[in-house]
């Protein structure tokens, strides 16, 4: 995955939610645009998100592990990973 599409995904309108599969097998939902930050080689992924909107901690995924980009339901809850 490139920078280029992830910047996509976190920029589109409406944001549509998605989940990333890393070649680990974990996976990272990301529920709005704010949680997610990107690097040149990497994505920071904000996780345990509590009802003030804050993360208790991020993730950072290499862009060349993730394996795929799913879309996620509306009204799914917010994982860690799998």
């Amino acid at each position: 995955m490139t920078v280029q599409t992830f910047r996509e995904l976190l920029t589109q309108r409406p944001f549509k939610p998605f989940r990333l599969v890393m070649s680990s097998g974990q996976a990272y939902e990301v529920r709005h645009p704010e949680m997610a930050w990107l690097t040149r080689t990497s994505i920071l992924v904000g996780i345990d998100v509590a009802d003030d909107g804050l993360p208790a901690e991020f993730k950072i995924c290499s862009l060349l592990h993730v394996t795929a980009v799913e879309p996620l339901p509306a009204g799914s809850r917010q994982s860690a990973d799998n």
